[in-house]
């Protein structure tokens, strides 16, 4: 992965539009770059497959988006790009990463699941929904600086056959 640019946010807002019932902006991206926010894509040969943006507070972060071309998806690309921004977090000294999620995203809590997040509070109402709108699952993973992340399908602290 490397850094998001402002020539990137073109192709970041086509994925963004395509995959998001209810997409960030333009502008979104453009001030995430311009307030320093740490904004990563994949890009394989020119084509950008997915994105991650998490802004730093004192010594925790908050994953703000994340997200994975639709030709892309269920390749561990959402795997991949999560867990560089963990890394990076970790390589920054932070203590903790949060983020929220809707409760009808599945797949996404299972990743943050798989990847060491757990679930520490909700939001009523957060998110815009088609009939209304839909509470935020507010979940967090706590990064410990002797460890390394755990292996696709593992737990911080177990290994992938179960065992401590």
């Amino acid at each position: 992965m490397r850094s998001m640019t402002p020539a990137d946010v073109d192709a970041v807002l086509g994925i963004e539009q395509a995959v998001q019932a209810y997409p960030w902006t333009r502008g979104n991206f453009i001030d995430a770059l311009k307030h320093g926010y740490i904004c990563r894509v994949d890009e394989n040969l020119g084509e950008i497959r997915c994105y991650a943006i998490m802004m730093q507070a004192a010594d925790e972060a908050e994953l703000l988006n994340i997200g994975v071309a639709a030709a892309w998806q269920r390749k561990g690309l959402g795997r991949m790009t999560l867990n560089e921004m963990l890394q990076t977090a970790r390589a920054m000294n932070m203590k903790r990463v949060f983020l929220e999620v809707r409760p009808s995203n599945v797949t996404a809590i299972a990743l943050y699941r798989r990847t060491g997040f757990d679930l520490i509070g909700v939001r009523r109402g957060y998110y815009q929904g088609v009939n209304g709108s839909e509470d935020a699952l507010v979940m967090a993973c706590d990064l410990n600086q002797d460890s390394s992340l755990p292996l696709a399908g593992e737990r911080p602290g177990e290994r992938v056959d179960g065992q401590k």
